[in-house]
């Protein structure tokens, strides 16, 4: 069956789902995106990703042209008609058509299109074994340039940093900020657990608060697990216990070690283990039904 993508209120085939190149998303990563999850027919934190969405909108004035309730009714539509049981969903909002020049005021209408497929962004033998990761060359956008709690187009930082990975050989690279402090990894938030404790980077260093991120510090509370956002030099996570990252595409992932050196006993830890175990029974349960 061909993949079906909703794009302006209508629904195309992939090969059809086209944008202008006139269209200011394309032109200057202006717009802004969101990537969730469905589960055995569920889709699961849509609420706070849409809520996001909207949040990241308003923070670069760009009008969604649709109410929150719709957007979520096509979403499941979406779902619906290109029948996934278990899916990735990408919904993106461009500042639209314009002219060759910035002012966003020159566009009339913004681009609203949703994507639903299969994403298998890790092996499933790395969620038991654990993987590699490196430090970026690349620094993180200072807070003050680009707010990383706006979830926008405009990528290049975050590509630029898994290209130093890739050359690295490694699957995911720690990003640091201007001071050196650990921000976000490339597409993930990160996690250290020190003395049954875990730790993670505030947003205000350029880290994006993330909703898997938010949902795994509820999980660890509930086990009676403390949570702080703390600065951390990358330094510190070769005195954790564990370390992992936190994504709606990655959703919990261990990482054993860092420039070939080992974190903890360079094996996935247990913190991580049982908090996998609480995700996994979360994602079986909770979610809009389609």
């Amino acid at each position: 069956m061909e993949l079906k993508i909703y794009i302006d209120g209508e629904f195309v085939e992939k090969k059809d789902a086209k944008v202008s190149v006139f269209d200011h998303g394309l032109l200057y990563g202006d717009g802004v995106f969101e990537g969730i999850r469905s589960y055995n027919r569920k889709v699961f934190r849509l609420e706070e990703h849409i809520n996001r969405l909207y949040e990241s909108a308003d923070a670069i004035r760009l009008e969604i042209p649709i109410t929150k309730w719709d957007f979520e009714e096509k979403i499941v539509e979406t779902l619906k008609m290109n029948e996934l049981d278990n899916a990735y969903i990408r919904v993106v909002v461009t500042r639209g058509i314009g002219d060759l020049g910035l002012d966003p005021r020159k566009c009339e209408k913004p681009t609203v299109f949703i994507i639903t497929d299969k994403i298998d962004l890790y092996p499933p033998e790395l969620y038991k074994s654990g993987l590699p990761i490196t430090i970026a060359k690349t620094r993180r956008n200072h807070p003050i340039t680009v707010d990383p709690r706006i979830k926008s187009l405009n990528y290049l930082n975050n590509i630029l940093g898994r290209i130093d990975a890739i050359d690295a050989g490694t699957p995911e690279a720690v990003m640091l900020d201007l001071d050196g402090y650990i921000a976000e990894c490339t597409g993930d938030n990160i996690f250290l657990v020190k003395d049954n404790r875990l730790y993670t980077p505030p947003s205000e260093i350029g880290a994006l608060e993330g909703v898997t991120q938010d949902l795994v510090i509820g999980l660890a509370r509930k086990r009676g697990i403390e949570t702080e956002y703390k600065k951390m030099y990358p330094e510190e996570l070769f005195e954790a216990d564990e370390c992992f990252l936190t994504g709606t595409a990655a959703e919990i992932i261990p990482v054993i070690k860092m420039d070939d050196k080992p974190i903890g006993t360079g094996k996935p830890g247990p913190i991580y283990k049982q908090l996998l175990a609480d995700f996994r029974k979360v994602t079986e349960t909770e979610g809009v039904e389609y």
